[in-house]
């Protein structure tokens, strides 16, 4: 066993306070971490909430780490003292079904185990994230990080960065393709500078005319008011792709028109039910609506590849651990462009 320190939260809507831990000691196919950085999710304040009621305290969060390995099991082959990884939103899976054979371990059948809040398959311990010093994970769940990628920028990739990426890849965005970005937030933005990357017309559709030069910013190509009928009309079929990163629940209606033939809207921000949806609006030009969840671990490497190919990172806001309540509290205030990442050599001095 090894002993660590970590934010952790002890009670719903309690604030997270330190307090000292301690990880297993090495398996031999284990990867001992110190975290150098971990992003702050809307996911992490949902679980210490309990709003899922579902978690086990004490709750340690964080699913965006990255940092540098420490010590490696017999059995690791992959990583060696001193590399630079990253961990992202889960630490092990079966290994055997066929959502796991296709390298979507986040849909695995047995249920995939969660960086934090997960249940540790050989020892049933509740797995403990990464706000916290160091972590040990199975080699095969531990990502190589790019020496391309800033440290400090790249941990929003691991959740927000591949929770967009996964369905763009699906469905075939790239060079020439005609995309919508619905909502510009943590997934939002990552969302608009991905699609520019892979060479599509973007727009970004917003309620907010205070966005449209933060769009424009990001790289998107157009944005267009969904308060505006008159623009949402001379929308209407134009659209290949839309990305619906919109966190609550909402009326996908008017976006769903926006589609043209075959087109497809994923829904990857709205862990909640949605307003009714036309089936007129599906059956015409034989639209899609289709749903998202992060991705797998070939997936996850390939975009910390491409990210690192094309300069790709997520705006962030550098913040040390002992603000991350007041850190909570702007997130669900939306007060953030546009993600939070923690520099967890703070933690020492915390």
């Amino acid at each position: 066993m090894t002993r660590f320190t970590a934010y952790c939260a002890c009670e719903a809507r309690g604030r997270l306070l330190p307090q000292p831990f301690e990880r297993r000691a090495l398996r031999a196919d284990d990867v001992a971490i110190d975290i150098a950085y971990c992003g702050v999710c809307h996911s992490d304040v949902h679980q210490v909430h309990n709003d899922w009621n579902n978690t086990v305290y004490p709750c340690v969060p964080g699913h965006e780490i990255v940092g540098r390995v420490s010590a490696v099991g017999p059995a690791v082959t992959r990583h060696r003292v001193g590399d630079r990884v990253a961990v992202g939103c889960f630490v092990d899976s079966c290994g055997e079904c066929a959502a796991c054979r296709r390298g979507e371990e986040q849909h695995c059948s047995a249920g995939v185990t969660a960086t934090y809040n997960g249940k540790d398959r050989v020892s049933g311990e509740t797995t403990l994230g990464g706000y916290a010093d160091r972590i040990v994970v199975r080699e095969k769940f531990v990502l190589r990080l790019p020496e391309a990628l800033d440290a400090a920028q790249a941990a929003p990739l691991l959740c927000a960065g591949i929770t967009v990426w996964t369905p763009m890849r699906e469905h075939g965005v790239g060079a020439g393709s005609k995309v919508a970005v619905v909502g510009l937030g943590g997934l939002g933005h990552m969302g608009v500078k991905l699609a520019v990357a892979l060479g599509a017309q973007v727009t970004v559709i917003t309620t907010s005319p205070a966005k449209v030069d933060d769009a424009r910013a990001l790289g998107a190509h157009e944005v267009l008011l969904s308060t505006d009928p008159k623009a949402m009309m001379a929308a209407i079929n134009r659209f290949d792709f839309i990305l619906d990163t919109i966190p609550s629940k909402h009326n996908v209606n008017p976006y769903l028109m926006l589609l043209g033939t075959r087109g497809v809207l994923v829904v990857v921000g709205a862990i909640d039910l949605l307003e009714p949806v036309h089936g007129g609006l599906l059956i015409r030009n034989n639209r899609k609506l289709a749903g998202s969840l992060i991705g797998g671990l070939a997936a996850t490497q390939d975009l910390l590849d491409f990210c690192a190919e094309h300069r790709v990172l997520p705006q962030c806001e550098l913040i040390a651990i002992d603000t991350i309540n007041e850190a909570y509290a702007r997130l669900q205030a939306n007060d953030v462009k546009y993600r939070f990442v923690i520099d967890m050599a703070s933690l020492a001095r915390a």
